[in-house]
C-alpha cells in the first residue's frame, strides 16, 4: 500500500509534471500548474480522468472552455483533443491508462 500526497510540496515556479504512483491498470500523475501556464491542444491514446485538487483551471474540449474548480473532475475517452490552463496556482491529478506514458505528457507543448 502506498499513500499519495498530491498536495505535499507543490512547485508553482514552472509547470511541474510527475508520476506519483502506478497500479496494474493506471498511472497517477500530479501536475502543478502555475497561474497563467497552459498545456496546448493534445490528445491521449487512452481514456483519462482529470481532477482539480487545488486551485482553478480552464479546460477546453471540442471548442468549449469549461472552468474546473477544486473538487471538480472531468473524464475523456481516448483521442479527444483538449487543452488546459491555470486560472490560479493549481494541483491536478491526471489518471492515465497503464499503456500511456509520462513522456507523452511531458512532451505536450506548454506556455
Amino acid at each position: 500500500m502506498q499513500i499519495l500526497r498530491f498536495l505535499e510540496n507543490p512547485n508553482f515556479q514552472t509547470l511541474d509534471i510527475q508520476k506519483l504512483f502506478e497500479t496494474p491498470q493506471s498511472k497517477e500523475i500530479r501536475i502543478c500548474m502555475p497561474q497563467g501556464a497552459q498545456m496546448q491542444e493534445h490528445q491521449a491514446p487512452g481514456a483519462i480522468v482529470v481532477r482539480v485538487l487545488q486551485g482553478r483551471i480552464w479546460f477546453e474540449v471540442e471548442g468549449q472552455k469549461h472552468t474546473l474548480e477544486c473538487g471538480d473532475c472531468i473524464a475523456l475517452e481516448a483521442n479527444v483533443p483538449h487543452s488546459l490552463g491555470g486560472l490560479e496556482n493549481s494541483v491536478i491529478n491526471l489518471t492515465l491508462s497503464k499503456l500511456d506514458s509520462l513522456q507523452r505528457v511531458l512532451s505536450v507543448p506548454s506556455k
